[in-house]
Formats: C-alpha cells, structure tokens, sequence
C-alpha cells in the first residue's frame, strides 16, 4: 500500500502546479490593493474513518477534539497555497457491532491515540466565484489537495483491559489531505471558515490495530481566518467585473483624451514661445534679460540677482592688544602653575592664578597658545607624551572656567627646547615648564 501512496504523490503533485501556473494567468491587472496574506484558526471533530471507502480496524469509531492553524498566501482569485498544522486525538473501541451485524472479536477492545502533529502544504481552488454583475462575492466554495507528515501515538487496549503502547516514539507517516470547505465573508479583514478534510495515511499503525490496509482519518471543523495587510481581499475579487469596469472607464479617457489632443498641442507651443521668451539672456551672465538690472555685463563678471557685479566686502582685521597688566596675569600663572611629579595633574596651588587667566580669555576674547616642556629626565617619547599632557591639562581646566576652547592651543614640544641646562637641578626644574602666549 505504502509503494501505491508513492507512485500518486508525484502524478498529484504534478497537477498541483499545473494548476498554480494557469490560474497565474488569471491574476487580476489593476492598481487596487488586495490583501494576499492570512492566518486561519479552526477547531472542530477528528474521526478515524472515511465515507470513500476502505476497512475499518474498529467496530465503532468515536469523535475526538481538534484544532488547528494555517497560514496561506493568495495568488490569484482563484489559487492559493496554504500550510496547514493539525492536532487532537482520535479514538474507537469494538463495543458495537459492524453494520453488517459482524462482530468484532478481536483482542484489541479500543484505542485511543493523540495526534501530536500533522503538517501539510495543500493547494486550494476557489470554485463559483465569478458574476459578471458582482465585484465582491461573500461566499467561496473551495476545493484542497496535498500532502504532509502526520506524527502520533496510538494506545491500545486488550480484552483483559490491559492499555498497552504501540512504541517509544512517535510514528511518522505521509498524509494526503483532500478536503471541501465554504468561506463566508465577514469583513475585508475576517471570514468564517467551514471545511472537511479526509487524510489518506500512508500506513495502518494510525488506531495501533495492523490489518493490512491504510489508515484514513476525517477533520470536520470550524474556525476564522484573518486577511493579513491592507485593501480587499483578493480571494473574494472577481476579476471579471473588474475588467469591465476598467474597459469602461478606459474608453471614457480615450474620448475625453481625443477632444483635448489638439487644445493641449496649441497650448504648449504657446508655453514654449513663453518660457524661450522668458529664459532669455543676452549677456550671458545667468540672469534672465527680464530681471537683469545691468545689461551688457562684460563675460566673466560675478554678478548678484539684480545682474550688476557683486561687490566684495573688505575684510576687517580685527586688531588685539595685549597689555602689560594682561601679561603680568599670565607670568603670575606660569611661575605659581605646578603639577604632581611625572604626572598631567595640576596641583590645587595653581588654581586662583589659572582663574585669572581664564576670566581674561573670556573678557578681552584673546587667543592663548600652551607650550609644555620637560628637562631630559626619561626617555624622549615620554617626555613628549608628558608636555603635550600637561598643556592639554592646562586648556582643560581653562575650559572648564568659561573660556573659549577653539581660541586655545595646546603643544606638547618634550625636551627638545630647554632654557637652562639639565646638569643641574636649578636649571633642570626651569626647563619643567607651561609657557602662555596671548595673541
């Protein structure tokens, strides 16, 4: 049985897609927004048996709860693909006879198994949905075929009333779903789903009994589907009633397209008389003759919007003084400026002169360039390192006090510009120094 599922899988698959590209050809043309995206919930009864035919293991087949969820994507009006997820649980027992009167003695009483998952991607064709006088239907009768994996667990129950459990795992099987629904349109967004799936099982360990033939099982049930996005839905579009529309309306442009043809003609060459007119510029300096205040402007001349030359202003220099009083505030903070030994920290000492200079950068605007230097204790990298420190130490904290960070600079120049020799201590300590230059 299983060898015979295998050999019409491809045969159904094959017309699935046959179906998808010529229903691909019927997608409506038009600028509306559809939505073609949804989601569905449904719950309803799980049966294990088939009104199509085939034996049944069990004398008495029970309903069981389901539910499921889908997600489907709308092609066209007519085709759409859709991926089904059901679960539940199905259940039988042998209390009843068969229909025939038959007995069923078997030693297997009952069974009762849980439907942990079952997945399948189907292909669903919407039937009777075109009137040529309606654009909107809001009942769709619908056909679905395809095919999927279904897991479960059957437990089985013996004439001694023993539940036994048919293995560790659960069984995977293929499943090829066929099912009928009708969908009710409730709004642009929500439509009321009824469907019955019939699921041909692809083995006989569905209700835990071996008897030789494949298993089926039926799901009749209920739910909503909710239209993803924005606009009509396109499952419920007649693509029919659109086109007329359109042929219509397509006409009615042409006539009036027709009897504007020639007015629009003599408008536009009247325009562009106009705008030559208008554009025009005889000097060539990039005003138009009719706003240019200074004609004959000779080539290469910079002009303003009137046209006349633009007039460059004179740069004002602004000039700086700098006097004694100012300089004698900046040596009283060089000679009191002091740092922690081998470190940019500036010690607290030094920070009423530094006050000073910052209140006179803010109050006469002036410039001020830092220049640290070192004595040639230590290696040259690092003095150099140390001295740029120590000056950007100085601009931060004169920052800090108000003063203008784009009109300071900072210069670390290491050891190489030294006032006094290093061979002493005396000379050493004046070449430890900050030097302020206001300009």
């Amino acid at each position: 049985m299983k060898l015979q599922l295998f050999k019409t899988l491809p045969v159904a698959l094959a017309g699935l897609l046959i179906g998808s590209a010529a229903s691909a050809q019927e997608k409506p043309a038009s600028s509306t927004t559809f939505r073609t995206w949804s989601i569905g919930v449904n719950a309803g009864v799980l049966t294990p048996l088939s009104p199509l035919g085939g034996k049944n293991d069990f004398s008495n087949n029970k309903s069981g709860f389901g539910y499921g969820l889908y997600i489907k994507k709308q092609f066209t009006p007519y085709f759409s693909l859709r991926l089904d997820g059901v679960r539940g649980k199905l259940k039988g027992d042998n209390t009843e006879p068969y229909e025939s009167g038959v007995v069923n003695n078997s030693p297997v009483r009952a069974f009762d198994t849980q439907l942990a998952y079952s997945g399948s991607l189907n292909a669903v064709v919407n039937m009777f949905n075109i009137d040529m006088f309606k654009k909107e239907n809001v009942l769709q009768l619908y056909a679905s075929a395809g095919a999927g994996i279904a897991g479960y667990k059957p437990t089985i129950t013996t004439a001694a009333g023993t539940s036994l459990y048919a293995g560790d795992k659960n069984i995977q099987e293929l499943i090829i779903p066929v099912g009928l629904g009708a969908k009710f349109k409730l709004s642009d967004a929500v439509n009321f789903d009824l469907g019955w799936t019939i699921n041909f099982v692809d083995g006989d360990n569905l209700d835990g009994y071996y008897r030789g033939s494949n298993d089926k099982y039926n799901y009749a049930y209920a739910g909503l589907e909710f239209a993803l996005g924005s606009g009509k839905q396109l499952a419920f579009h007649n693509p029919v009633a659109l086109t007329y529309d359109e042929a219509v309306k397509a006409k009615q442009t042409a006539d009036g397209l027709r009897s504007d043809l020639d007015a629009q003609k003599a408008e536009n060459a009247k325009l562009r008389s106009e705008m030559t007119d208008l554009l025009k510029d005889s000097d060539g300096d990039g005003v138009a003759d009719k706003l240019d205040k200074c004609p004959d402007t000779p080539a290469g001349t910079v002009v303003d919007g009137s046209g006349c030359p633009l007039k460059t202003p004179e740069k004002v220099v602004e000039k700086v003084i700098v006097t004694e009083e100012d300089r004698k505030v900046v040596n009283e903070a060089i000679k009191n400026l002091e740092f922690d030994l081998g470190k940019a920290t500036i010690r607290s000492k030094s920070y009423a002169s530094l006050n000073r200079v910052a209140a006179l950068l803010i109050q006469k605007n002036f410039s001020l360039k830092l220049a640290g230097h070192t004595d040639n204790t230590g290696s040259k990298e690092l003095n150099l390192r140390l001295s740029k420190e120590r000056a950007e130490s100085v601009k931060a904290y004169l920052v800090s006090q108000g003063a203008n960070a784009s009109r300071i600079e900072a210069t670390g120049y290491g050891m190489g510009q030294p006032i006094a020799s290093n061979k002493t201590a005396a000379g050493r300590q004046q070449n430890r120094r900050v030097e302020f230059t206001l300009y």
